[in-house]
């Protein structure tokens, strides 16, 4: 399955589209996201961010041994973008090291 989070855009064709942080991580601990694509401003800053998933994977991914799809940021909060592309960098770097 290929995740979408975004509360504005349209969903590329094949994927499913969430609009809230919680959405995204439910599916991705039920198993069987291959692809999350990430939006940092959703609406509702205080409701969460797509940073929050970034998070939730980097500690699921410290703690508990996750294996993370493959992720990508599509939002245009350039400073926001950067950060969670920092984030995802360092999730597949501290699972290179592991190897």
């Amino acid at each position: 399955m290929k995740v979408y989070l975004d509360d504005e855009r349209l969903t590329p064709a094949g994927w499913t589209r969430v609009y809230w942080p919680e959405e995204a991580i439910a599916l991705l601990e039920a198993g069987g996201v291959t692809h999350i694509s990430l939006d940092h401003d959703l609406g509702d800053d205080e409701h969460g961010t797509g940073y929050d998933v970034v998070l939730w994977i980097e500690e699921a991914v410290m703690t508990r041994g996750f294996m993370p799809p493959q992720m990508s940021v599509h939002s245009a909060n350039s400073s926001a973008r950067q950060k969670m592309e920092h984030g995802i960098q360092s999730i597949w770097r501290y699972l290179d090291q592991r190897v």
